[in-house]
């Protein structure tokens, strides 16, 4: 997996969990081996945060991005006056300048009006915290701002409610970058409620049934991710992911449905259409054939009628 750069950009008065909640998920991720490398930075080596004390030793702002580079804006506690800064308008023209066309763009609360500011929106679909919508339409006229929603994705452009839902905007990127069973294991190491909002786009099913603390199940699901990725023709059966899970095929049963809501089939199935889909967005062409045998079906038909129960528009892809 290739290394992203990700830089963190804090301004005069940022709110210290928009800072700190995502970037100890991508710290955590860094350090469990995550391609990551990190950089805090501002308009001055040292800001205050909404909670009095202080964030020193930041680097300043690169003067060059390297490629496909991450650059995530986080928030602040009184952004009407803190964006009016000196400080904050330095970082709104960096952004001008320094942002390329490879570069990925993230903002947490407040700092998509930043962006917005920057000229970074427009035209996009975006969202920020639920105080600022009207504000953040006003200064991106042009984008399609929407409320209620946990994070929007729109190109190359991350932007995030705010406060908490940075840390579920971070695994969202620890999912694209280092994989979904890593990003599992960093909710599970913050002791994170994997909540999406019921009608985001974002809504991962690798991170789906995960908001439960019992380790013999993460265990097993943990097992069943990393298979699709490293050998999707592995079928797991009930008495092997309970070798895994340390406890019995009986008693692993019964806890995967207890926690998860469904059963171990079922979250098997649903793992396996979620990676037919990522599949069929990136290799259009691949005929059912070719999907099923990339996801672990033992045919088309077994694929079909796997399809037809889990994907909502109840389509399978076009037979070649």
């Amino acid at each position: 997996m290739p290394t992203l750069t990700v830089y963190l950009i804090v301004t005069p008065g940022v709110l210290l969990l928009d800072y700190a909640g995502p970037a100890e998920a991508l710290r955590m991720a860094r350090d469990m081996g995550a391609p990551l490398v990190l950089h805090t930075c501002g308009p001055r080596p040292e800001v205050n945060t909404s909670l009095g004390t202080q964030l020193t030793g930041l680097e300043p702002l690169p003067e060059q991005l390297p490629p496909h580079s991450l650059v995530l804006i986080t928030g602040n506690s009184h952004e009407r006056e803190d964006y009016a800064t000196p400080a904050a308008q330095q970082v709104v023209r960096w952004l001008q300048t320094a942002v390329q066309p490879d570069t990925r763009l993230a903002s947490i609360c407040s700092g998509a009006l930043l962006l917005a500011m920057a000229g970074q929106l427009d035209g996009l679909r975006c969202t920020t915290h639920h105080s600022l919508i009207a504000d953040l339409q006003a200064l991106a006229p042009t984008a399609q701002v929407q409320a209620d929603r946990i994070f929007v994705g729109d190109g190359r452009v991350l932007t995030s409610a705010g406060i908490t839902t940075g840390i579920d905007l971070a695994l969202y990127i620890l999912e694209q970058v280092a994989g979904a069973a890593l990003a599992a294991q960093v909710a599970r190491r913050l002791v994170m409620y994997t909540r999406r909002g019921p009608n985001d786009p974002q809504l991962s099913p690798w991170l789906a049934h995960r908001n439960h603390m019992h380790p013999a199940v993460h265990r097993a699901q943990d097992a069943i991710a990393q298979s699709l990725s490293q050998d999707p023709a592995h079928r797991w059966s009930l008495t092997e992911l309970a070798k895994v899970a340390c406890v019995s095929p009986r008693h692993l049963s019964r806890l995967f449905m207890l926690h998860t809501g469904i059963s171990v089939v079922d979250y098997q199935q649903q793992l396996r259409m979620a990676r037919a889909r990522e599949l069929q967005a990136q290799q259009p062409a691949l005929t059912q054939e070719q999907l099923a045998e990339a996801c672990g079906f033992g045919s088309a038909r077994d694929f079909r009628r796997v399809w037809q129960r889990w994907v909502t528009t109840n389509t399978p892809p076009m037979s070649r």
